[in-house]
């Protein structure tokens, strides 16, 4: 490794989050202490072409399509660990050396959801966050519901099925959410965040709507149940095998609930830092948010989202995110930055932890027996 530490730094992707993704890249590029980081953007369009960019500030500004860069791909071997050039359909390393680490700021599917990540682990590169297993089920709402049911956390009521049922028999499945739910409801893809695709319903009409624009997004579905007299409440949680949780915080929403227009576009939102609760229920809150992140055997980071009935008192665990927003007005690092942690030192931290990560990683064998070659 040189002086500098040389950091990856991959943003936009196939997502509904692209937008979304450029935000938070946006600010942890800001962040990255250049005397101690040599950083490495790296664009991902629309269409899922990579690009070795020139100029990130323009890039994530103006979207990577119209950012100044280079065709590049990443090979999944462990001997390169370099972002490699595509130049009339050749292979040729770029300049500056193979990657010490990569943070994939890349927020939904083909990012989030273990597949960057798998490519990450084929090519022994060290990355920010979760790994394969944790990053998929944290991704899926439905495995990660069945996940926390069997650890016996108190979760919504919902009901989920495919896009194909759906179209097959569309009365026959909004009768049986109907039946088991009632009004409200949320529909919501299966695989996606930033609320991108999910409508709160309360009647037939509107859950016809929700399910078409669902649809779109994913071919599994779960709707859930609304809480009645709902409070949000969010727990930040940093670390690897001993993972801290921040103190808790709760989401007063702009609009009906919160979704992707009152997470990043408007700012009349309200995040009551910390939630006002009693300090049982914040560390009951602070424990749960531990607990799961264990459960599906995160890493690096996670925002833990919870439901609460403001007049019973009844607590749900609603789901993870393993590659929460790090936008201006994002929960996660608000969370860190009222618990002690500034922004710049808890992207420093997330570096450092996903390093120790690679390092634990290394300690385990991948063979057995001794090798032979092949005659």
């Amino acid at each position: 490794m040189g002086t500098r530490i040389r950091i990856g730094v991959i943003f936009g992707g196939r997502s509904g989050e692209h937008e979304v993704s450029l935000r938070s890249a946006r600010s942890i590029i800001g962040a990255l202490d250049p005397a101690k980081y040599e950083v490495v953007p790296i664009g991902i369009t629309h269409e899922g072409l990579w690009m070795a960019i020139d100029d990130a500030g323009s890039a994530l500004v103006n979207g990577i399509e119209n950012a100044l860069g280079r065709r590049a791909a990443l090979l999944a071997e462990p001997l390169a660990r370099a972002l490699h050039a595509l130049e009339g359909g050749a292979l040729s390393a770029l300049a500056g050396g193979p990657l010490d680490v990569v943070f994939p700021v890349l927020h939904g599917t083909f990012g989030e959801d273990g597949t960057r990540q798998g490519l990450l682990e084929l090519a022994g590169i060290p990355y920010v966050g979760s790994g394969v297993a944790g990053s998929a089920v944290g991704m899926d709402k439905i495995l990660m519901k069945d996940v926390f049911k069997a650890q016996g956390f108190p979760i919504p009521p919902h009901l989920s099925f495919t896009r194909t049922e759906w179209e097959r028999d569309p009365m026959a499945v909004e009768q049986r959410l109907e039946e088991w739910l009632g009004y409200p409801q949320f529909v919501k893809p299966a695989n996606l965040g930033s609320s991108v695709g999910i409508s709160k319903v309360k009647n037939r009409a509107e859950l016809s709507r929700g399910i078409a624009e669902a649809v779109q997004y994913d071919r599994r579905i779960v709707v859930e149940a609304g809480i009645p007299n709902t409070r949000e409440l969010e727990c930040a949680v940093l670390g690897n095998d001993d993972p801290k949780a921040s103190i808790v915080g709760e989401i007063v929403p702009s609009n009906e609930f919160y979704d992707y227009e009152a997470k990043y576009v408007s700012d009349s939102s309200k995040l009551l830092i910390p939630a006002p609760l009693d300090e049982e229920r914040a560390n009951q809150i602070r424990e749960m948010s531990v607990k799961a992140f264990r459960a599906l055997d995160l890493a690096g980071l996670s925002r833990v989202d919870f439901l609460m009935n403001n007049e019973t008192g009844d607590l749900y665990l609603n789901e993870v995110n393993t590659m929460p927003g790090f936008t201006s007005i994002s929960m996660y690092p608000k969370l860190w930055e009222a618990s002690g942690v500034a922004y710049a030192e808890l992207v420093d931290r997330l570096v450092t932890l996903a390093m120790e990560r690679a390092e634990e990683k290394r300690r385990s064998r991948f063979t057995f027996g001794q090798a032979t070659a092949r005659s």
